[in-house]
């Protein structure tokens, strides 16, 4: 027997945060809920039953701002275009989540939408299990222009990084493990070992303030001009991309992964092997190439590699003899003793 759609089945699947686009190949829709796809442009194939499947939704032709109308910026928020932001928001929160980026409800998301404007994730909700209802329209200044979910409390950090940097179109803030122990060690992790990390991610240290202050925001966005990927000290990670917001995402991954490839190869006992600087400098080519921003563009080569700061845990297999006089010393402590007792045994 076919499936039989109704309206009140397509409202719960937006509720769950399910793509209106994966309904079944045979399913039979009522008539309410034809015309609910059809609101929200989804088109239903010639013929009843047949595919379903959502057109691909064009940007708004007018370019929205903090001043637009307020239904100019619900009909956007309400547009198909704006939903299928959401569940990009949504698909990035649940990759952070089954990765354990984040923790309880930690983490957040923006994407920039018009001049001044961003859709942004909630607060006090995981990032594993938002839907695309629970999203937030925001300005540039924090406030909130439509959702019914209150948005996230760190959203002036995400601002902060797109008014100061016009090319960022969206941020990712979460707390991966590995590298936020560089966080709160304070440290860079060491270059010229991995071309992914080399190319793909420019990585600078902000100080400590108060999440979701504005003075977290500025000394983040201080960064921003030559770095995409931004250490919070005693936090976490924040990255912006000029591509879109999976961009943004996959800057986590790579520094993830290398922050625990570079410990682990701290324990291994030997000092890491590392690029030369020509090595080094053909992959910055390729990194401009791609409009990534990196302090070392320009520099010669003998000036790329700096770790002066990294001082891997590897230990000497030999430990260190102690200095004459100094210590507990078994030997002399049995000669005495030998001694003491020949001594005692002779007053005897």
């Amino acid at each position: 027997m076919k499936n039989v759609i109704s309206l009140k089945d397509l409202e719960q699947m937006v509720r769950n945060g399910q793509s209106l686009g994966n309904l079944p190949a045979d399913a039979i829709l009522t008539p309410s809920a034809r015309e609910f796809l059809q609101d929200r442009q989804v088109n239903p194939a010639a013929g009843p039953g047949g595919p379903v499947a959502r057109s691909a939704a064009a940007a708004p032709t007018k370019p929205l701002t903090s001043k637009s109308s307020k239904t100019e910026l619900e009909a956007f928020f309400n547009s198909s275009y704006a939903l299928g932001l959401k569940e990009q928001l949504c698909d990035i929160g649940r990759r952070l989540w089954q990765r354990e980026y984040v923790d309880g409800n930690g983490g957040n998301i923006a994407i920039k939408v018009g001049e001044d404007i961003a859709l942004c994730t909630p607060t006090l909700v995981s990032k594993g299990f938002m839907k695309p209802d629970d999203m937030c329209l925001v300005d540039f200044e924090g406030t909130q222009l439509c959702g019914t979910k209150k948005r996230t409390s760190e959203i002036l950090m995400h601002l902060q990084i797109m008014k100061r940097q016009p090319k960022a179109v969206a941020t990712c803030h979460c707390h991966p493990p590995y590298s936020t122990g560089f966080a709160v060690a304070g440290l860079v992790p060491p270059t010229c070992m991995i071309p992914e990390y080399e190319v793909f991610a420019s990585v600078a240290v902000a100080p400590y303030r108060t999440p979701g202050t504005p003075e977290m925001g500025k000394l983040v966005a201080d960064l921003v001009d030559k770095h995409n990927t931004i250490l919070m000290a005693n936090h976490g990670v924040v990255s912006w991309s000029h591509n879109n917001v999976e961009d943004a995402y996959f800057k986590m991954e790579i520094l993830e992964a290398y922050c625990r490839t570079v410990l682990v190869t701290a324990q291994l006992g030997k000092p890491p092997q590392t690029m030369t600087p020509a090595q080094l400098q053909d992959l910055l080519k390729i990194k401009q190439s791609l409009g990534i921003p990196d302090p070392r563009h320009g520099l010669k080569e003998c000036e790329l590699c700096d770790n002066d700061e990294w001082r891997p845990g590897v230990t000497c297999a030999v430990p260190p003899r102690e200095s004459a006089g100094a210590g507990f010393d078994p030997e002399a402590e049995k000669a005495v003793q030998a001694i003491t007792e020949q001594i005692l045994a002779r007053m005897k």
